[in-house]
């Protein structure tokens, strides 16, 4: 029980510095054609959807995979804690990037405080960039210490 709640656990803190490297050498690299649109506006062909929305592919179908093996073959149970700990930082990035952040959706616009005003700061500073190269700030949860100083830099409004 502790081992697959630990699993779990470190399976989510790694995600962190997985999707760090994946934002800057996938989505910022290869892969730009599908993020881009994120990044400038007048790319999105869509009012709503991105082609960067396929991204959640790239996590959504390895953890599913794993919670099916997990399930079913008892030799491979533990396959069934990494995917919940993909699982529940895909439901984290979600809440903070498409929610908080972007606010794609209209609720849980209240929440204010040091910290998101920080994460709000930083995923300004990423964006302020709409080219592929010369990006800051690749990862979601953990935010350079510059971000928390100065409340009133890069203009941030929020509610």
């Amino acid at each position: 029980m502790i081992t697959n709640i630990l699993i779990t656990l470190i399976t989510y803190a790694t995600m962190e510095g997985v999707t760090w490297l994946m934002h800057k050498y996938v989505m910022h690299g290869f892969m730009w054609k599908f993020h881009e649109d994120h990044h400038d506006v007048r790319k999105q062909t869509h009012p709503f959807f991105q082609k960067n929305d396929v991204f959640f592919l790239i996590f959504a179908i390895p953890a599913m995979i794993m919670f099916l093996l997990g399930t079913f073959l008892n030799e491979y149970s533990f396959l069934l804690f990494i995917a919940s700990g993909i699982t529940l930082y895909g439901l984290t990035y979600f809440m903070v990037h498409d929610v908080l952040i972007h606010r794609r959706f209209k609720f849980l616009d209240k929440y204010d405080n040091a910290y998101f005003r920080a994460l709000r700061k930083a995923h300004k500073a990423h964006h302020k960039h709409l080219g592929k190269e010369d990006g800051e700030c690749f990862g979601l949860l953990i935010v350079p210490k510059k971000f928390f100083k100065n409340e009133s830099s890069l203009n941030i409004t929020h509610k």
